[in-house]
Parts: structure tokens; sequence; C-alpha cells
């Protein structure tokens, strides 16, 4: 087995394998921020996209041949990635889309039919090993050492894995394994989620992570294919179907990081994506996005830096405990706790406390305006108060079981999305 140089693993193992980023999932939890885009290309971290972190994950890991299958109201997110990763082209290394494009006569019914669909194109890449991720979720990990365990036991197929609390178990495939970590019970979605021997309070959940020998997935994607009660997806039907008669084994999460506790985020309701945003603005934020040794990379565009102008006692304009991107202007108004996104203005007297603004925002003077979530593009009237009376606000926005505010162009009868 190669040698583990500090935190990256890259080795025959990585290049010889092609990720698969499934990434076509509206992400209904997340409401009316998915109206107009896939859960993947929903903006975070002020810069980024959520599908940037898979990609990053498979590009620091020596992974470099690389698909994005995707599907629902694709557009935005087809863009980003031609803007921002078509880099990566030349020599065998690629980042490519594979829309759906009906090979079946069918949109993609599953997780395993939206492989299947492409297997023409995976093979005539010739990949030994296949990664598939899922391209909605926020975390560093570096494939290398998961691939390398998944070679040295002999594996048919791996799967990444991590400890739950048993209600957000419900929402996960979760496992059972042996004192090898072979798999031997698997569940998609249980009512009961079966828990670990070692903690009664927690279950292992799948992550939507696979590595597979390439010629074993080809042959179970054809089995399934041709099954008529099949769903034709992972978690549902290809791993419980194999866990007798193969080797399927777990392999637990590990945080590149090294962080006291591993780092993973399913942004998938409103009140996850508002959290781990805000948890970005803390002092000591779990996520370090600093990390110069694990960059995250992502496609940006040219803006001047932010501005922060006026400085009279009741029209001052700054911003503490807060993220401010490029392009931003804050003109007298006072920011706390809250994360900005690209070209952002905020008129004068205007206060705003936990809140995240997506881009593009113009937010007018005197409002007052605290624990929302602010689609890319709305312009919020002067004078508008938005966080402080539930009532009200239910009656114009979304408001979550949480108390976030979700106000989007559509809900301000300002029609001005352009899909993105």
């Amino acid at each position: 087995m190669p040698e583990h140089n500090d935190h990256r693993f890259v080795s025959k193992f990585t290049r010889n394998t092609m990720a698969l980023v499934l990434a076509g999932g509206r992400g209904t939890r997340l409401k009316e921020l998915t109206d107009w885009r896939a859960k993947p290309a929903v903006p975070f971290g002020g810069k980024f996209r959520i599908i940037d972190f898979p990609l990053s994950n498979c590009i620091n890991s020596g992974i470099r041949k690389i698909s994005v299958v995707t599907q629902y109201k694709s557009h935005s997110l087809i863009r980003h990635i031609q803007k921002g990763w078509s880099w990566l082209r030349g020599f065998g290394e690629f980042v490519e889309l594979m829309p759906a494009s009906q090979q079946s006569k069918s949109w993609y019914v599953g997780t395993a039919d939206a492989v299947c669909q492409n297997l023409n194109i995976i093979r005539s890449h010739h990949p030994e090993y296949i990664l598939i991720l899922a391209g909605d979720h926020i975390y560093k990990m570096d494939y290398g050492p998961m691939i390398a365990e998944h070679v040295d036991k002999k594996a048919d197929m791996t799967v990444g894995c991590l400890e739950v609390s048993l209600d957000m178990a419900k929402s996960f495939g979760v496992m059972s394994i042996d004192s090898n970590e072979q798999i031997v019970r698997f569940a998609e979605k249980p009512a009961q989620p079966e828990p670990t021997p070692s903690d009664p309070e927690k279950a292992l959940a799948s992550m939507g992570i696979y590595v597979f020998n390439a010629e074993f997935l080809y042959e179970q994607l054809r089995k399934d294919s041709k099954l008529p009660n099949s769903s034709h997806d992972f978690g549902n039907d290809i791993i419980p179907s194999l866990i007798e008669k193969h080797r399927i084994f777990a392999y637990r999460f590990r945080d590149v990081q090294k962080c006291k506790k591993d780092y993973w985020r399913d942004v998938g309701t409103l009140d996850a994506f508002w959290e781990a945003n805000m948890d970005l603005v803390s002092v000591e934020p779990q996520l370090n996005l600093y990390d110069k040794e694990w960059p995250i990379w992502t496609y940006q565009e040219q803006l001047a830096p932010a501005k922060f102008v006026f400085n009279d006692e009741d029209r001052r304009g700054m911003a503490v405990d807060s993220m401010v991107s490029g392009g931003c202007l804050i003109s007298g108004a006072k920011i706390k706790d809250s994360l900005l996104f690209s070209n952002v203005k905020v008129n004068s007297f205007a206060f705003l406390e936990e809140a995240v603004v997506l881009p593009n925002v113009n937010i007018g003077r005197n409002c007052r305006i605290k624990k929302v979530v602010i689609d890319k593009g709305v312009h919020i009237p002067a004078n508008t108060e938005i966080g402080y009376n539930r009532e009200e606000d239910a009656k114009r926005f979304y408001v979550s079981e949480g108390g976030v505010v979700l106000v989007t162009p559509e809900m301000l009868d300002q029609h001005v999305h352009d899909a993105s």
C-alpha cells in the first residue's frame, strides 16, 4: 500500500478512479430556495456552491476524472461547472457533465439508474474503481484512504458511513457491521433505526459515498436494470441485494481537518442550511474555510473589495462577527452575526442580525432583519421588518420550524429570478 503523505493520499488507486457526483436532486426540504435550482447548486458559505465541496474533495484527493450527473433544473449548476471547473481538461483529466438524456427512454428514476444510463460513457474512460458521491453535502474528506482500504480488504463495494443520532438516521440508509466492518444488514430510511452496539443512541448511517470495483458495478447495474420491481436505487435495491453473497464493507468517515468532531452536514432543510452558514461566522467555526492545505475551489466573479461607508453615531457602516464577500457595500448600516454573499448592498440605518444573504440582494433604508435566509436577487423595500413577528412573517414568507424566515423574490412579487 502506498505511503500516506501528510493527510493526502494520492496513489495509483486514485489515479485509476473515476468519480461520479450525483447532482440531480431538487432538495424539496429547502422549500422555495430550490424552486429555480438543484440543491447542489444552492450557494453556500459566502462564495461557494454546495457542489464545490465534493468536487474539491476529489481534486484534493488526486481524483481527476470526474463526471457530474444532473437532472432537475440544472441550468445554473451546469453554468457554474462550466465557468469554474472547465480548467480541468486535457491529459486524461476532466470534470464533465452528464445531463439526463433519456438514453433508456426515461428520465433518471433512481441513483443506480442515473449511473446505469451512462455506462457507455463511463466504460469509455476505462476506470479500475468507481467512486460515487452525493453532490449535496458539506464536508472535507480525503477519498484516497477509503479507496486504499477498499482494495486492501478485497471488497466488491465499500460504503462511507458515520454515526448519527437515531432520529437523524431515519433519513439515511442504516447499516450493521461485524467485527471486520463487513456490512451484515442494511435498511434504507428505517422507521426504527438499529443502534450501534457501542452507543444505543446512535446508528451507523450511509453518507451516500460508495467505492466499487468497476466491472463489479457494471454487472450489478445490468442485473438491477432488468428487475421490474426495482426502484433502481443504491440504498433501496443495490446494497441490500449484495450483502449476502458479496464483500460489502463500511468505511468510517475521517475529516481531513482532524477536528475534535468530524464535520459533515446534510444541509437539506432550511434550518440546517441556516445553521451551517451561521457556524461559519462564529469565532471558531467547525468548518475551516481558511485551510490552505485543503482548499475549496469554486468559480467567482471579479469583484471590487467589500466597502463600508459613513461613520456617524447613528449611521455607521460596520459589520461584527460576520463574513462579508466581495462587491458588498455596507452604507451606514450595521451587520451583526451574519453572512453576506457577493454584491449585497445594505443601505443606511438598516440592521441585520443572524442573516444569510445570497448574492445580488439590495436591502433598503431603515430595515430591521433577523434570522433570515434571503434568496438571490431580492430587493427588500425600505422600512421592512422581518424576523421579529412570526405571525406577520408567515403571511408573506416561509417560516421554518426553527423560526428561520425564507425570503425569495416571488414572495415580494419580484419575478427577477435568472434560474441561478
